[in-house]
């Protein structure tokens, strides 16, 4: 994909990511926009963005330029660029993508299907969106705030360099960005190992209240909305539950369950080895990666989650693991 010939001629270009979005979603859409900026700097180059964790935003330069809210009345985007997601992901940003005249998907998600209607750069192998942007854009061009937007992206879809999905090509990307002089200790330390007060509590109560199943392969918690409201928690607040549910000995794969509104939830799943969690969440249309997934249940939630452990212990007996 050559993106600067893609949107040369365009004067407005839009941006988003996905719904509640993490580092890798906010660093891949920060780190495009000031590069369009840069190389296009008599284009408008809007970003479209639900608000993120403090930590992220104070991280990730160009974050202060994000539009929150989708009014209706946005001027038509020449083109429209989603990253790290699906367009149908995006919420009310769709509209927005759906209407441009150009319209762009780049993605690392292998459930993400691509649309024959757009441009879509699509690597389901590749560690992260922003290791996708770095890969699209002008080496020359890179400065330190563009290099740290999308080092948070490495940073937090990698786990620190820690999952599977890292591989040479990252570790080389992720040095380079690193040459351009920002902190990046400080970058690792606030956005993946801090958390607040509040988010120590919620996961430690996760950590308490958590099951171990299928031979101690298998741990999961559920939250409900009752729970949530105790603790005066929002959906930012827990991030990460899942991934820190994974590091029990023994354990092959995590599922957190929490009650987003009466009735609806969500599944964040994550998984070492064996497990595909994103069959497991393709059972409630949702999708991800092999080792990291999610999907939103709006059936009854005791048989949703019974037949998301079905699906993990059939892949456990599969293997041989149980």
């Amino acid at each position: 994909m050559n993106l600067p010939e893609l949107v040369k001629n365009c004067k407005r270009i839009g941006i988003s990511g996905h719904e509640n979005p993490d580092g890798d979603c906010a660093g891949s859409c920060c780190g495009i926009a000031l590069y369009l900026r840069k190389i296009f700097p008599d284009a408008e180059v809007d970003i479209y963005l639900e608000p993120m964790q403090e930590c992220l935003s104070r991280n990730i330069p160009g974050s202060d330029t994000i539009l929150h809210d989708v009014t209706g009345n946005e001027e038509k985007y020449d083109a429209f660029i989603v990253l790290d997601s699906t367009p149908e992901r995006t919420g009310a940003p769709e509209k927005l993508y759906r209407e441009a005249a150009v319209k762009i998907n780049i993605d690392h998600h292998r459930t993400n299907p691509g649309a024959p209607d757009a441009h879509c750069y699509i690597d389901g192998q590749a560690s992260s969106a922003c290791e996708l942007v770095y890969d699209l854009i002008a080496k020359d061009r890179i400065d330190a705030d563009i290099a740290k937007a999308l080092y948070v992206g490495m940073v937090t879809d990698t786990g620190v360099f820690q999952y599977s999905n890292t591989v040479e090509s990252t570790m080389c990307a992720a040095g380079h960005l690193m040459s351009f002089g920002f902190d990046h200790s400080a970058v690792i330390r606030e956005v993946f190992f801090e958390r607040t007060y509040l988010q120590a509590k919620v996961l430690g109560t996760a950590l308490a209240k958590s099951e171990l199943a299928l031979d101690g392969k298998y741990i999961f918690c559920c939250f409900d909305k009752e729970m949530l409201e105790k603790f005066g928690a929002e959906r930012k607040d827990l991030e990460g539950i899942s991934a820190q549910l994974l590091l029990t000995e023994g354990v092959d794969c995590s599922v957190f369950f929490h009650e987003t509104e009466p009735g609806i939830w969500r599944a964040s799943m994550r998984s070492v080895l064996i497990t595909d969690v994103s069959k497991a969440a393709s059972l409630f249309e949702g999708g991800g990666h092999v080792h990291a997934a999610g999907c939103t249940i709006r059936t009854q939630i005791g048989a949703a989650m019974k037949a998301i452990k079905d699906e993990i212990e059939g892949q456990l007996r599969n293997a041989g693991a149980i």
